[in-house]
């Protein structure tokens, strides 16, 4: 079967306007700036409006990127939405958007796959192009995080912020090995899911009072496992991706990793031997948004002028599951 080459052709994102500091947190938990910025390189985060969904804030980074592709709603044959924090369990977030769209030649449907998530819906577009069954994919990712945070758990309300990214996926011309999606590697290590979940709200265990006087309908961590496992497993994702794309570690021009933990991001670099200026970070300002942090900072680097024609960018990301995956883009013009 011939395959056409899968290409990103507008990209978008969207964060809320209020900013909550360290300073603010301060007031909230036993905390301090101090051991924020040098446990995790986070220095403020952005929330949503209590009005404001998931739907909401992936609706206005569809736009902006399908803006960007050139395109109109009714030119999307799919739409993507990487969500861990949906606005309902059904209907599902990317059918809410796809109405507000006004997309209506639109399929939808949500990837509940945690960090990796824009990576996953990036894989799954490019299959939809390269055996021509559809030409245009939305692929965002959104999060909500605020609504699944414990305040009151310092270990992990320090980390979470809101926000999401958007890509659209087109069918392009000329070699599927040459430009574009060029690769993709996703892995799964399901015996580690108890390192970062929700414990209540699903049919394993609803939410009922005991769950809520126990705030088990929120998201737990155990981080030094999950540092560890990330550290370890990010490089070796990468080179594998890297390796597939037919590609060496020379010719990555950027690295975008999920944008969780400047100490792990800093860790994982070293390990690739990736020099600072080729790292792509911005979770200083946004803290970990989930399946939307690549996504953002991948429109970030592109409206700051830095991506140029030819420029292979590598996507590595890990998360809840334990999921990895890792892509390799090359940008058009």
């Amino acid at each position: 079967m011939s395959r056409r080459p899968a290409v990103i052709t507008g990209v978008g994102s969207y964060v809320p306007e209020r900013v909550l500091t360290n300073a603010d947190l301060e007031q909230i938990v036993d905390t301090t700036d101090e051991w924020i910025v040098s446990h995790t390189g986070i220095r403020e985060r952005r929330i949503a409006a209590d009005d404001e969904a998931t739907s909401d804030l992936g609706l206005a980074a569809s736009r902006r990127a399908l803006e960007d592709a050139g395109l109109e709603p009714g030119d999307i044959g799919l739409i993507l939405c990487a969500t861990v924090t949906p606005d309902h369990f059904f209907p599902v977030t990317s059918n809410i958007i796809q109405d507000k769209l006004g997309a209506d030649r639109a399929a939808a449907f949500d990837l509940l796959s945690g960090c990796c998530g824009f990576v996953y819906g990036l894989w799954t577009a490019r299959q939809f192009i390269a055996t021509g069954e559809l030409e245009h994919v939305l692929v965002l990712s959104a999060e909500k995080l605020t609504s699944i945070t414990d305040w009151t758990d310092r270990a992990t309300c320090v980390l979470f912020g809101d926000g999401a990214g958007a890509a659209v996926v087109s069918a392009g011309e000329g070699d599927p090995g040459a430009t574009g999606l060029l690769a993709f590697v996703m892995e799964s290590y399901g015996e580690h899911g108890r390192l970062l979940r929700v414990p209540a709200g699903g049919s394993r265990r609803p939410v009922d009072e005991e769950a809520l006087a126990a705030r088990d309908n929120c998201l737990r961590m155990e981080g030094p496992e999950l540092f560890k496992l990330a550290v370890r497993g990010i490089p070796e994702v990468a080179a594998k991706t890297i390796a597939r794309a037919g590609l060496t570690q020379r010719d990555i021009d950027w690295v975008i990793m999920h944008q969780a933990n400047l100490r792990i991001i800093e860790a994982a670099a070293k390990r690739l031997n990736v020099p600072e200026e080729r790292l792509v970070i911005n979770v200083d300002k946004y803290g970990n948004t989930s399946a939307a942090s690549m996504a953002i900072a991948l429109d970030e680097v592109y409206r700051e002028g830095r991506l140029e024609p030819g420029h292979n960018i590598l996507l590595v990301g890990f998360g809840a599951g334990f999921s990895l995956g890792g892509a390799v883009v090359r940008w058009g013009p």
